[in-house]
C-alpha cells in the first residue's frame, strides 16, 4: 500500500446513534497558510503568525469536510448543509481538536444533523457550526490520500503527473507571444522541470526585457522574431506545422486569436474532429482525476459536436492510463425530459455508445452532477448506472455550465486545474492568470504525455 493513502472505510446511517462524537487534531502549518492564501507576522515571529479569518475559515471547513467524507460516516456522505462561525483567531502553530457530534436522524433520506466545535491547544475555542448531511447506506472503502492536511491540499495526484511526464523525453514547444510575467515564467518553469523545450516566439526585445524585470533567464532559448500577438501565433503554429515544435502553448495572446490560426486551412493544425478542451481536475475529496469538458471552446455544442468532445475526451483519458473511462452525460436531471435538450443529447450519446459510435469508455447520462460523483447519492435515487458515484469524465451541455463547475470546484473545494486543447495534431496549453503554479506545470506535464502518445 503507497504510504501516503489508506483504505478508508464508512459508516452507516442505520448503525450510527445520536450524541455520537468524532475528532480530527490538525497543526495548522506555515505551508497550510501559504497553500490557503498566506499569514501575517505578528511581531512575535513566524511561527506565531497570525492568519486571516478567510484563510481561517478555509482551513476550517477542510478539516470539517475530512472528518465528515474520510472518517464520520465516512465515504458515500453528501452534505446538504453547512454553516460556519468563527469565535477566536488562529495562528502557525496552533493545534485545532476538531469534534462532531450527531444531534438528530431523520429517517427519511438518512439525514444525519451534525454539531462541531474547534478548540485550539490553549482551550480557546476557534469555530462552531453545524451541518445537515445524508449518511450513507451501504457499505463502501476506498483508497484514500491520507489524513495529513499537506496530501489533502498539496495535489498528489498532480505531482504524480509531474513526475510521470519528466520521466520522458524532453519535446520543444512553440510559446506564442510570451511576454508577460506569467506566460515567460511558465515556459521557464516548463524547462526547468523537463516537461518541454520552448521556443519563445515574439519580439525579441520585449521578450528579454520581460525577463529581467521578473528575474528570469532564459539563457540558451531559442526565439523567434514576431512583431506582434497574430503574427506570433501564425509563427508558432507554423513551427508545429513544420516539425519544428511538437507542443503549442498561448503566451499573452488571447485565446481566440490562437485557436484562430489553429483552425485555420490550410495552414492550422485541425484533425479529424472539431477542437475540444479538457479540465483535468485534482479534487482533494474524490478519489481520482476528474475531467470536464468542454468548458473553454465550444459554447453550446449540439449532439454531433458532443460526439467529438466525448471521443476526444476518451482518447485523451487513455494517454494518461485509464483503459476505459467512465463518462458521465450530465444534465439538471437524470431522467429523459423532451423540454431539456441535454437530456436527449446524453441519450443519443450513451446510445452511440452502445453502438460502438463512440469508443474506449463506458458512457451513460443523462446524469446530474450529485449522481456522477456519488454512490450514495445515486443509490437514494435508485439510479442503476455503470457511470453513477465513480465518473472519471463530465460531460458537460455548455461552455457556461463547464467553467462554472470547473471554477467553483477549484474556489470552493480546494481544487487544482489543468488543461489542454484536444482534437489538434499536437497539445495545444492555454494558459490562464489565475493558474498555480502546480496547474501550470500540471498543464505541460500532461501534453508531453499526450504529445508522446501521439506519435
Amino acid at each position: 500500500m503507497d504510504e501516503t493513502q489508506e483504505l478508508v472505510t464508512n459508516r452507516l446511517f442505520k448503525d450510527i446513534a445520536v450524541g455520537e462524537k468524532s475528532d480530527l487534531t490538525e497543526i495548522l502549518t506555515r505551508d497550510n497558510a501559504d497553500l490557503l492564501g498566506g499569514w501575517q507576522p505578528d511581531g512575535a515571529g513566524v511561527e506565531t503568525a497570525s492568519v486571516s479569518q478567510s484563510v481561517a475559515s478555509v482551513w476550517i471547513g477542510i478539516l470539517v469536510m475530512r472528518l465528515v467524507s474520510t472518517r464520520f460516516p465516512g465515504v458515500g456522505s453528501v452534505v446538504r448543509s453547512y454553516a460556519l462561525t468563527l469565535e477566536g483567531g488562529l495562528s502557525v502553530g496552533d493545534q485545532v481538536v476538531v469534534t462532531c457530534q450527531v444531534m438528530a436522524k431523520h429517517e427519511t433520506d438518512a439525514l444525519l444533523d451534525l454539531s462541531f466545535v474547534c478548540v485550539r491547544q490553549d482551550g480557546g475555542e476557534v469555530a462552531r457550526g453545524t451541518m445537515q448531511i445524508v449518511a450513507p447506506e451501504a457499505p463502501q472503502s476506498v483508497m484514500m490520500a491520507c489524513s495529513s492536511f499537506e496530501h489533502i491540499v498539496t495535489h498528489r495526484r498532480f505531482r504524480a503527473l509531474c513526475e510521470k511526464a519528466a520521466q520522458l523525453p524532453v519535446l520543444p514547444i512553440a510559446v506564442a507571444y510570451p511576454c508577460d510575467d506569467l506566460s515567460l515564467r511558465s515556459a521557464c518553469d516548463a524547462a526547468k522541470r523537463c516537461l518541454g523545450q520552448p521556443i519563445l516566439v515574439g519580439p525579441k526585445a520585449l521578450i528579454e526585457s520581460v525577463a529581467k524585470e521578473s528575474g528570469l533567464s532564459i539563457e540558451g532559448l531559442e526565439i523567434v522574431e514576431a512583431e506582434d500577438p497574430h503574427t506570433a501565433s501564425a509563427q508558432a503554429v507554423a513551427l508545429v506545422r513544420s516539425g519544428r515544435a511538437r507542443m503549442l502553448m498561448k503566451g499573452a495572446v488571447h485565446t481566440d486569436v490562437l485557436l484562430h490560426e489553429v483552425v485555420a486551412r490550410p495552414t492550422g493544425l485541425c484533425g479529424e474532429r472539431r477542437l475540444s478542451h479538457v479540465f483535468v481536475m485534482d479534487v482533494p475529496f474524490y478519489d481520482r482525476l476528474l475531467m470536464i469538458s468542454d468548458a473553454v471552446v465550444n459554447i453550446a455544442p449540439d449532439v454531433r459536436a458532443k460526439h467529438d468532445i466525448v471521443q476526444n475526451v476518451i482518447d485523451f483519458a487513455h494517454v494518461l492510463g485509464l483503459a476505459e473511462p467512465r463518462v458521465a452525460i450530465l444534465s439538471a436531471v437524470e431522467t429523459v425530459n423532451p423540454a431539456i435538450q441535454s437530456t436527449l443529447d446524453a441519450a443519443v450519446l450513451s446510445k452511440m455508445a452502445d453502438r460502438k459510435q463512440i469508443t474506449g469508455g463506458i458512457v451513460d447520462g443523462p446524469l446530474a452532477f450529485d449522481n456522477a460523483v456519488n454512490l450514495n447519492a445515486a443509490k437514494i435515487k435508485h439510479i442503476e448506472s455503470p457511470v453513477a458515484g465513480q465518473a472519471d469524465i463530465v460531460i458537460v451541455p455548455t461552455l457556461e455550465a463547464g467553467n462554472m463547475l470547473a471554477k467553483e470546484l477549484s474556489f470552493l473545494a480546494g481544487a487544482d486545474a489543468a488543461g489542454v486543447v484536444l482534437g489538434a495534431k499536437v497539445p495545444v496549453i492555454l494558459t490562464s492568470r489565475a493558474d498555480s503554479e502546480q496547474a501550470r506545470l500540471t498543464s505541460c506535464a500532461i501534453a508531453l504525455i499526450m504529445a508522446h502518445g501521439m506519435t
